[in-house]
């Protein structure tokens, strides 16, 4: 395991005739974006590539109709090449099926932005001040001297626009690098409508009922307050996996709370927990002491039980 820069990892991958890039689990734009965009700059250096991700949740239709979604096979299919690059996955965990792949690679690479990974590749291009990991791909192709066409930029601008929150959170140099993108032909109007402001009509009826169950605990995180709502196994199995994902969003945008929670029932009894904070909460260590991971502000992790133990193991620790 080292750590890496751009340039590093791009002479890793500079001349591998063959490489297998890995996508995290429930995929979002970031990874899948990330994966395509590299996947699509390493084909055009002659490089056999395929792009995967765990098949345990479907991959998310606008996704699919990202450039370069050919280079998308299923997960049984994966022949795992020498070379293998992990894009936006906090560990190797995330990668489930998929994670013998990775280990099992000649040359192994990781590319992430999640302040919780430890590095677990190779070589590691790890850097949490990235407001995304498309970002840091960016920086790897700008090193193998690939010219960004709309294809590739289009892949990119899905994981800036969507982990900055329609850039509601983003850096000053994601707003640099979406210039770029923009230049290189993106249609940002285009994408950013289908990526963040598109929904079935029967989602508002799923938010509407979870909104009418939210809670707020004023009390919790040294009195700054957190607000939660929960998203029960048969409310959730009725959508897809990224439409409640957006419930955060919403859930966050209380005024009285510094921490979000949304808690999913993905099985019976079992749940994934979302986190926000807005200033002062390092949610870090909060989900790391529960075996997640991510951001400062936004991390995540998984627990069992009913739904009233699940929420009071959190809000109670706060």
């Amino acid at each position: 395991m080292t750590a890496a820069t751009s340039k590093a990892v791009a002479g890793a991958l500079s001349g591998a005739p063959a490489v297998t890039i890995l996508c995290h689990v429930r995929p979002d734009a970031d990874t899948i974006g990330s994966g395509l965009a590299l996947g699509l700059a390493l084909t055009r250096l002659g490089a056999e590539v395929e792009v995967a991700f765990p098949d345990t949740v479907a991959l998310p239709a606008v996704l699919g109709e990202l450039p370069g979604s050919k280079l998308l096979v299923p997960a049984a299919e994966v022949v795992g090449h020498p070379v293998v690059v992990s894009v936006d996955a906090a560990s190797l965990g995330r990668l489930d099926e998929l994670a013998p792949v990775f280990s099992a690679a000649d040359c192994s690479v990781t590319i992430d932005h999640h302040a919780s990974n430890d590095g677990f590749g190779d070589h590691d291009l790890i850097d949490p001040s990235a407001d995304c990991t498309a970002v840091l791909v960016l920086a790897v192709l700008d090193d193998l001297g690939i010219e960004l066409d709309a294809d590739i930029a289009t892949c990119l601008y899905a994981g800036v626009v969507t982990d900055t929150g329609s850039f509601r959170w983003a850096r000053p140099d994601s707003f640099r690098i979406t210039a770029r993108l923009l230049d290189a032909g993106v249609d940002g109007r285009a994408w950013s409508r289908a990526l963040i402001d598109s929904h079935p009509f029967a989602w508002f009826s799923m938010v509407s009922t979870v909104l009418a169950g939210a809670r707020l605990d004023p009390h919790a995180c040294n009195g700054e307050g957190i607000v939660y709502a929960v998203v029960s196994h048969d409310i959730l199995s009725a959508m897809s996996w990224e439409e409640s994902e957006s419930v955060i969003d919403l859930v966050r945008t209380a005024v009285e709370a510094e921490v979000a929670a949304v808690f999913k029932e993905t099985a019976p009894g079992e749940w994934t927990v979302s986190l926000r904070s807005k200033r002062t909460v390092d949610l870090v260590p909060i989900a790391a002491a529960r075996g997640g991971g991510g951001h400062r502000h936004a991390s995540g992790y998984s627990d069992t039980g009913t739904a009233d133990d699940v929420v009071a193991r959190l809000v109670e620790s706060l």
